[in-house]
């Protein structure tokens, strides 16, 4: 993967975007993030474009490289098309957004949502509209720091077929906790999905896509999410900085006659001047990125699936 990355500034308006390259098989090349944005002062700003959605623990609800089971549904490193107002102090952060569509690469209406994108959203015959988000963070704490939080996003799902809308909508609450060098986060997320399927539909499955491919996911479910962390100062040769952590999810599914989906991610992270290298074994339970059935492990799953690994090594260098 090749990421341009162009950045700029000017008298409190600022540009930030990001345009990533991928082999054909993997998506081709897609925008994962273009915005513009106005900064009012030290502690309110105000972004439009292909912008960051506040949702749940902000930027990662993870420490590797494969992200957590979040990603995979869409409430992880999502960006969509909309506006967003970001406040910052000491005490508190929060933000706000609307979003119109998710990241549109086609505005041409009564089309199917395109699967070449970085971030899982809504494809097929059901295209997400009409979004509101919001993400409330309170920090406290002196020699422990903490920063506890709740978020909510609602929004339409206009549906080709029946050219009805139905709703979705998100809630999630959360906790980091940082001492020292050490680094835990919580989440318990709750998510429910509502489409206006035609008859020949399930209304209990939608699919999701990104990369290039889509897969289904459960309409209705709820994700627990846990990871630690732990840095260290090494300085051994070129190697300044290591990383170690395990994050652990897991998606059950409102469905009874639908399986459970799990991951588990044990790695670190080397920093080493401009090379930041991820080592991971990241092992999963009706996952479709690690093994298994990829269309239906995140909807209906196979009771009794195994677990299923892959050992990763992924170097960036970044200038």
């Amino acid at each position: 993967m090749i990421a341009i990355k162009p950045k700029a500034s000017y008298k409190g308006v600022f540009l930030n975007a990001e345009y990533r390259f991928y082999s054909e098989a993997f998506g081709g090349g897609f925008l994962k993030q273009g915005w513009v944005g106005y900064k009012f002062n030290e502690k309110n700003q105000i972004h439009a474009g292909l912008v960051y959605v506040p949702f749940g623990i902000q930027q990662y609800n993870s420490n590797n490289w494969f992200f957590n089971i979040t990603y995979y549904v869409g409430l992880e490193d999502d960006h969509d098309m909309g506006f967003k107002y970001i406040h910052e102090d000491e005490n508190f952060e929060y933000a706000f957004a609307f979003f119109k569509n998710a990241e549109e690469l086609n505005f041409v209406g009564g089309q199917e949502n395109n699967s070449s994108r970085y971030a899982y959203d809504v494809v097929s015959r059901n295209k997400e509209t009409n979004q509101v988000n919001g993400n409330f963070v309170w920090k406290f704490g002196g020699h422990v720091n903490h920063r506890m939080g709740f978020s909510a996003q609602y929004g339409q799902l206009y549906n080709l077929d029946t050219k009805e809308n139905g709703d979705h909508y998100a809630i999630a609450l959360h906790y980091e906790v940082y001492y020292h060098d050490w680094n835990f986060k919580i989440s318990l997320n709750h998510v429910a999905h509502n489409p206006e399927n035609g008859e020949d539909s399930s209304n209990d499955i939608l699919q999701m896509g990104a990369y290039g491919t889509p897969y289904e996911i459960a309409a209705d479910f709820n994700i627990y999410t846990l990871s630690a962390s732990r840095k260290f100062d090494i300085n051994w040769g070129p190697f300044e900085k290591i990383e170690a952590y395990n994050d652990f999810g897991w998606m059950r599914k409102k469905k009874d006659e639908f399986d459970s989906s799990l991951m588990n991610v044990t790695g670190f992270k080397i920093t080493a001047g401009n090379l930041l290298t991820f080592v991971d074994y990241a092992a999963g339970y009706n996952h479709s990125w690690l093994g298994g059935n990829f269309v239906d492990d995140f909807s209906t799953g196979t009771p009794g699936a195994k677990w299923e690994a892959r050992f990763n090594i992924n170097v960036g260098y970044y200038f």
